[in-house]
């Protein structure tokens, strides 16, 4: 699922997907959450055409995935990840 991000900065879009424990379903939520076209995008962006969720991108520039956005907390780098320095 693509979900836009209201900022004064140019717009962020965080592809994700919801934690469950049933398997089988995770997966046909998945299907329904993260359309073709918006994991086809994803994919493009991240440069990788086996990426899952989640991955941030802002606007169309491509930030990281959760192991990037959680090392960039981590490094007080957030601001700069996202690309809005």
């Amino acid at each position: 699922m693509a979900v836009p991000i209201e900022t004064t900065t140019p717009s962020l879009t965080l592809y994700f997907s919801s934690v469950l424990s049933n398997l089988e379903i995770k997966k046909q939520q998945q299907k329904i959450d993260c359309p073709l076209l918006s994991r086809t995008k994803m994919r493009e962006l991240a440069g990788n055409d086996k990426a899952l969720p989640p991955q941030i991108c802002n606007g169309d520039e491509y930030c990281g995935d959760f192991i990037a956005f959680e090392d960039a907390i981590e490094s007080a780098e957030l601001k700069s990840f996202l690309k809005l320095e």
